[in-house]
């Protein structure tokens, strides 16, 4: 039977402020999931800025992690009690679901951005009238989310939900941008231009796969500093100089997570024999990145963009947690938590960089 949440409802202008909202009952192949914490993005912030096709009134927050309340018909992968992370939406049936891609999705953007089901109906109402959910498959800044039981990842019942909410964006995209889509090797060299919450799990990740040489470069000093407590054994505080003034030169693998095109462009100018560029940032419409056309095919570089980090969230998700649990993918050092009733600070805190990695503890 449907009933009442709490949920933080961005409104034109971008005004957000926490509501009381219904919420339905799960449809068949959907689960209800009671929050328990959930991180905030730079994506949620692009939404709510009208940069990217969200609708409005609308709930946003796509890093919910939580447990199953009740799930729909058809859905036997999961039951009630269970302890879940929340991750992207993807259709299940393109070819690219098929090759186990979910993240180029050939249903990405109207699964994740457009704030419906498929069928165009929202799980979440008020008085006035509906409200949007299912950003990301979730609408996470709520007490509870109804989510395709597709992009529930289940964990182990001792997981700490609390913290592993980013899992699902966040330290996804940094963590599989090395694994994945780079494929970072044992003795690569490895730049991380830009070390917020998705450049320093590249960072940790690049450590992992043992990566020798890893360069970090942020404007931030205590960024830069962090970064070589992860794993960095290079850090440079950007200050006006190039790369290649900083020594950086015959890399193996660069990841960009700024969206600044001069710095991709001197870093592409960087790239060894069959060195790869791999951009994860969400760029200004008309970016323009120019590079010299013989130095990338003369030698085999590479130049590709990265979404979530080429992951299937069901395969990374519990690698990054084993990986937490043996120590060597210390998250709790990036996450800084704010109770729900503080959403305003905490994006802002993440906004100003005051925070690497705000997350929101719903009770």
């Amino acid at each position: 039977m449907p009933y009442d949440i709490r949920a933080a409802v961005t409104r034109d202008g971008g005004r957000t402020g926490i509501e009381t909202l219904t919420i339905d009952d799960p449809k068949p192949g959907e689960v209800l999931v009671e929050i328990v914490a959930t991180g905030i993005c730079h994506t949620d912030i692009v939404m709510r800025d009208g940069l990217l096709p969200v609708p409005k009134p609308v709930v946003l927050g796509h890093e919910g992690a939580g447990r199953v309340v009740a799930v729909g018909e058809g859905v036997e992968s999961l039951k009630a009690g269970d302890p879940v992370v929340l991750s992207f939406a993807s259709c299940g049936r393109c070819r690219s679901c098929d090759d186990h891609q979910p993240a180029y999705c050939h249903q990405f953007v109207p699964s994740n951005f457009l704030a419906t089901r498929s069928d165009g109906t929202t799980a979440l109402r008020n008085a006035d009238g509906p409200v949007h959910s299912h950003v990301f498959g979730q609408s996470s800044f709520a007490t509870h989310a109804i989510v395709p039981a597709r992009n529930c990842v289940r964990v182990p019942d001792d997981a700490p939900l609390d913290l592993l909410g980013p899992l699902g964006c966040g330290f996804l995209t940094g963590t599989g941008a090395v694994w994945n889509a780079l494929a970072v090797r044992e003795g690569d060299s490895i730049a991380i231009l830009g070390v917020g919450a998705v450049g320093l799990a590249a960072i940790m990740a690049a450590r992992i796969s043992g990566a020798g040489r890893i360069i970090a470069v942020d404007r931030s000093p205590d960024r830069a500093r962090l970064a070589c407590e992860l794993g960095a054994k290079e850090a440079y505080v950007a200050d006006g100089r190039s790369l290649a003034d900083l020594g950086i030169a015959d890399l193996d693998h660069v990841i960009d997570t700024t969206g600044n095109a001069s710095l991709i462009e001197q870093a592409i100018a960087l790239l060894a024999p069959r060195g790869q560029m791999g951009l994860v940032a969400a760029f200004a419409p008309d970016t323009t990145i120019r590079f010299d056309g013989a130095h990338l095919m003369s030698a085999g570089r590479v130049v590709r963009g990265i979404v979530e980090g080429s992951s299937d969230p069901h395969e990374i998700i519990p690698k990054m947690i084993a990986h937490w649990r043996a120590g060597q993918f210390p998250i709790e050092k990036l996450v800084e938590f704010f109770p729900f009733d503080r959403i305003e600070d905490a994006i802002a805190a993440a906004e100003s960089g005051q925070a690497i990695k705000p997350v929101l503890r719903m009770q």
